[in-house]
């Protein structure tokens, strides 16, 4: 029984009239397990008196994932992130970079363990359906950069145990691991560092799901021929529709499918139409910046008057932005590129997502109204919001598995004395 789908099938039925095809594709939608790979909702945990049991609204405090709107959105949960940007490519910053990154797992399990009722740690494949047939949210875990391992690839092993089950090499930055798309200082490794194909062994060894959104076309090229198991793009676009680095051209997209990636399709406006440059907005931008620093640490007061400033910026530097229809010229375009076995969604809330017409998470269920006008199918709109994903879950841990019993059939032999 998925959330409260029962109660709301009697309502329709009470209903004397005819259902539209708005009220048909929500039917539809409250069916489907519904999943985001790419939920940053975990930088809103660190903010004082934030909780994500309360209603808030984007134009409010600039969030976007809560668990009220995620019901009104019909979002049954995804994979929750452990972000951690690019800083010093030291001994210091590494460490730095660590111990953020295992505080952030520990907020994301601490939430968890603080609502049982609404919301449940998943680690397997199968953990899905069981979480969503209770009506709770499912939270697995990500890494968005893997700054945070620095050159202790032992540390794969300590974020898995912590429930971790998909990971991105890098973000904006070239790192230790890998080349960035949009690194200005262009490429570094031509593709993956040493270091990085041992990370993606590990992960795969592991049971983890390997992500290049953020990393370059080499390394991509290179995650698709290393990695013994399909990887994904936890959200990007397609470049066919915007040229931009962040996007992925369609002879990629159809190596992934060809591979059995997925692509799970990114709602930030900047990668889904062009932003003209305007060097004064941005030196207005990191002037606020530098006034408030991270938004995480501000008290009410100081993020209310953030929020002001940022308005005013925006009113004198006006920024185009994209809407949902430009939002689903993306997924309708990868649709045609490689079907709906290969396309999901990863809309980056709370990390820059939102388009006009879809802010926040509570107008997902639009998406798959279109989707069903469009002609997809109740089949196809269940593979793109979690079928996908939970098949790429489960040949991760297939491979793990299959490791692990070899690594156990082999005979012990007796050391000398």
């Amino acid at each position: 029984m998925k959330r409260s789908l029962p109660l709301l099938a009697l309502a329709f039925a009470a209903l004397p009239l005819a259902l539209t095809a708005a009220d048909d594709a929500r039917v539809i939608h409250e069916r489907l397990i519904t999943f985001d790979t790419h939920l940053d909702t975990p930088s809103s945990l660190r903010r004082p008196g934030w909780s994500i049991m309360d209603r808030h609204s984007v134009a409010d405090d600039g969030t976007q994932v809560d668990q009220p709107r995620m019901l009104e959105g019909g979002l049954d949960g995804g994979f929750w992130v452990i972000y951690v940007g690019q800083g010093p490519r030291t001994p210091e910053g590494h460490a730095a970079a660590r111990d953020t990154a295992l505080q952030i797992a520990v907020r994301i399990r601490e939430m968890v363990a603080a609502n049982p009722k609404y919301f449940a740690l998943a680690t397997k494949a199968d953990d899905a359906a069981a979480i969503a047939a209770t009506g709770k949210r499912i939270v697995y875990m990500s890494i968005e950069n893997a700054y945070p391992i620095g050159h202790d690839v032992t540390l794969v092993k300590t974020f898995y145990d912590l429930g971790v089950r998909m990971l991105s090499t890098v973000h904006f930055a070239n790192n230790d691991l890998a080349d960035s798309a949009t690194d200005t200082n262009g490429k570094e490794w031509n593709g993956l560092s040493p270091l990085g194909k041992e990370v993606v062994a590990e992960c795969n060894r592991l049971g983890i799901i390997v992500d290049a959104s953020h990393a370059s076309d080499d390394v991509f090229d290179q995650l698709i021929a290393l990695s013994k198991t399909p990887i994904i793009l936890s959200h990007s676009g397609s470049k066919a529709v915007y040229d931009h680095p962040r996007n992925i051209d369609d002879e990629r997209m159809k190596k992934l499918a060809a591979s059995g990636g997925v692509i799970q399709m990114n709602s930030l406006s900047a990668y889904l139409i062009p932003t003209p440059p305007n060097p004064e907005r941005n030196k207005a931008m990191q002037a606020l910046m530098a006034k408030y620093g991270g938004r995480d640490n501000l008290t009410p007061a100081q993020q209310v008057e953030m929020r002001k400033d940022r308005r005013e910026l925006a009113e004198k530097y006006p920024v185009p932005m994209a809407t949902f229809d430009d939002f689903m010229k993306h997924v309708l375009h990868t649709l045609k590129v490689v079907g709906p076995a290969h396309v999901g969604f990863g809309a980056d809330w709370d990390g820059g997502g939102g388009v006009t017409g879809m802010e926040d998470v509570a107008s997902y269920h639009k998406i798959t109204a279109s989707l069903l006008a469009a002609g997809y199918s109740e089949a196809d709109c269940a593979n793109m919001w979690s079928g996908n994903t939970l098949r790429l879950l489960r040949a991760a841990e297939a491979y793990a598995a299959k490791l692990k019993a070899a690594e156990a059939a082999k005979p012990v032999v007796p050391q000398a004395r």
